[in-house]
């Protein structure tokens, strides 16, 4: 049983494609090391167990017939509780929203699972409204890393990401090998950089998404695995057009092979406005000399725009005070009090305010464009800072209040719609993860992706896991 619970989803198909697992089997591992190991974490607001055995007994009949639904018939599936889920509350982490719904819709995402065979196994935690870069709030309370439970596993797409990396745990706690998260300023890249896990935003429009977040264009649905197969499987499942969404973009073109050489690589240290804790900025020089080894044309340059921060500021303030423009200001009162803040500040902001900013996020696109023209692929740390204490916005004595302060590499690219990925690439000496981000130009998901796997098979890191509660150092 507690071996079952740590294969990845790709191996675990390919089990039950020889009858050597059953999807029943899968999920009553899933389910028992979720009993067994969320407290220490917290990453799941809401468990389906009888829910998800009907759906894998379901899964095992079709199997024995020889007519698997889908890709993913019988793989325990996570979902973020911001992505409606049929029958259950949404409540996007907030005591605003009253869990008696109705509920009767699934999100795009969640119904191609649920089409393909996908067993949810239940909802993961996010902050309140999915509105900062760590996940903890009044509703679900404090989500904890696995490497280290004293330590925070990012957000908001936290929950998810703790589940995948606390799933592939040295000892098999397995809490589903597939993730669905969202990402609106790096919500699925924060989260596995700090907890070790693989996480890929896609193109803006690639995944479709309902009901439309109050962030708007800048928000993506993505996934969160251990391995860069198991999140191209699940990119796949849940890509192409929707007709409650009219951004969705059309099916994407199949992943090339995962060989980087000849690509033009470049590796931009600091965004050229970033600080770098020093030794995750030499774990990332490490994992960008692979590249090169692998035969990439790798150069150190930076893409030469100053920090969008306040432009990005201007756009998800203004989000957040849309999301909660009709509670009442009782209601209000009880919001994590960082959202409130920032509801505060977005209310003040003019449609003026919002067109400038809109006209920054437009030019730097353009230019982003244009050195996607001379360069195939972006390199980046996830990151600038190893995972920090649980239950904080900001490191103790970090002089700015605001998560985007610590996320300087990975909000630019939900500015410009572009495709980026984090992959685990090392660990800190206190045994902390360490995140590469890859970003390539818009639609090149399938450039991205497969230069993350190639970068995978030379430098495995599915054998190195965390042990429940405690860090670990390779």
């Amino acid at each position: 049983m507690a071996e079952i619970a740590h294969l990845t989803a790709s191996e675990m198909l390919a089990a039950f494609r020889t009858g050597s697992l059953s999807p029943v089997e899968a999920t009553e591992a899933v389910l028992a090391r979720i009993e067994e190991a969320d407290p220490a974490v917290n990453a799941f607001c809401l468990r389906t167990p009888d829910e998800a055995l009907a759906a894998a007994r379901a899964s095992e009949k079709r199997r024995r017939r020889g007519e698997p639904l889908g890709r993913l018939d019988g793989v325990p599936v996570s979902v973020k509780d911001v992505l409606l889920t049929r029958g259950h509350p949404t409540l996007r982490g907030s005591r605003t929203i009253d869990p008696a719904g109705p509920w009767p819709d699934d999100s795009p995402a969640v119904a191609r699972v649920r089409e393909h065979g996908g067993v949810i196994v239940g909802k993961t935690t996010s902050p309140e409204l999915g509105w900062k870069g760590v996940t903890d709030g009044p509703l679900t309370g404090v989500t904890r890393n696995p490497w280290d439970t004293s330590r925070t596993p990012g957000g908001s797409s936290g929950g998810a990401a703790a589940a995948v990396a606390l799933g592939m745990a040295a000892v098999a706690l397995g809490m589903a090998p597939l993730a669905l998260g969202t990402d609106g300023g790096g919500s699925v890249r924060i989260p596995a950089a700090f907890t070790g896990v693989f996480a890929h935003k896609p193109t803006y429009g690639r995944v479709p998404h309902f009901p439309a977040s109050p962030f708007g264009t800048l928000a993506h649905v993505g996934p969160i695995t251990w391995s860069v197969e198991d999140a191209s499987l699940l990119l796949e499942v849940v890509s192409g057009p929707d007709s409650r969404d009219w951004s969705a973009s059309p099916p994407p073109s199949p992943e090339p092979e995962p060989d980087v050489r000849g690509l033009r690589v470049a590796f931009s240290p600091t965004l050229g406005y970033a600080s770098v804790d020093p030794e995750v900025a030499a774990v990332v020089e490490k994992a960008v000399a692979v590249f090169a080894g692998l035969g990439a044309r790798v150069e150190t340059v930076d893409p030469g725009f100053a920090d969008p921060v306040e432009a990005f500021h201007v756009l998800w303030f203004a989000g957040a005070a849309k999301s909660v423009e009709s509670l009442t200001p009782a209601r209000r009162a009880g919001l994590d009090p960082g959202l409130r803040e920032i509801c505060d500040q977005g209310e003040r902001l003019s449609a003026l305010d919002y067109l400038t900013a809109t006209a920054c996020r437009m030019e730097l696109g353009r230019l982003m464009g244009r050195f996607h023209e001379d360069h195939d692929l972006l390199l980046t740390p996830s990151l600038p800072i190893p995972a920090f204490e649980a239950g904080r916005e900001v490191p103790a004595g970090w002089p700015e209040p605001r998560w985007t302060s610590w996320t300087p590499f990975t909000y630019p690219f939900n500015m410009t719609q572009q495709p980026a990925a984090s992959v685990p690439c090392g660990f800190t000496s206190a045994g902390l993860p360490v995140g590469l981000q890859v970003v390539g130009p818009r639609h090149a998901d399938a450039r991205v992706l497969a230069a993350c796997r190639a970068f995978e098979n030379a430098r495995p890191w599915g054998a190195v896991r965390p042990e429940a509660g405690a860090a670990r150092r390779t």
